[in-house]
């Protein structure tokens, strides 16, 4: 869909380059006598790789329709990843490379926002924050109270997470994927 850099904001995903990109940052730039331009940052739904780009101001952009629609990860087979969209029941296999990082924090049946380009997905938004109880985690031990001291902990999905002293297997924790770091340690009632 033909656009211009006035159609540019936060969220805008646009074709660059061959790839799918969405603007994360944007800024319009007036430098005196120069002509005006369009300073932003694009992230890669393939490879979430985020790159900053100059455009003039009125420069033409290949503005692309994203739907989104909630798909349950199903399993993984091989490097594959399956999920099901839950509106058709319609299964599809994602790879590894496009869920990045966050694939390791998966669990069976947790809902994600897919991103279709007509009935191609370009990419999935797993959620920010996932709960996972820990399966091991060396107990701590007596006396060793210093601050900020973590330890390796493995989690139900395979995943290691290093978490502070105090927290012990048959805990449940929640966990940013974006950064793979430990957040805190969930109450279960």
């Amino acid at each position: 869909m033909p656009g211009t850099t006035s159609d540019i904001r936060n969220g805008l995903t646009i074709r660059y380059n061959g790839e799918i990109q969405t603007i994360t940052e944007f800024h319009h730039v007036s430098p005196g006598n120069w002509r005006a331009f369009i300073r932003t940052k694009l992230k890669s739904l393939k490879t979430g790789r985020v790159v900053e780009v100059r455009f003039r101001s009125g420069e033409e952009l290949d503005i692309v329709r994203i739907e989104h629609r909630p798909c349950q990860y199903l399993y993984q087979d091989g490097q594959d990843y399956i999920f099901m969209n839950t509106e058709t029941y319609d299964q599809f296999p994602l790879p590894s490379e496009m869920l990045g990082e966050a694939a390791q924090f998966l669990k069976e049946g947790v809902v994600v926002d897919a991103l279709f380009e007509g009935d191609t997905v370009v990419g999935v938004d797993v959620p920010n924050f996932v709960t996972l109880e820990v399966t091991y985690t060396e107990p701590a031990v007596r006396g060793d109270t210093a601050t900020n001291v973590l330890k390796a902990a493995t989690v139900e999905t395979g995943a290691t997470v290093n978490v502070p002293l105090f927290v012990e297997s048959g805990d449940v924790i929640k966990i940013d994927t974006r950064t793979g770091g430990y957040v805190e340690r969930v109450k279960v009632s």
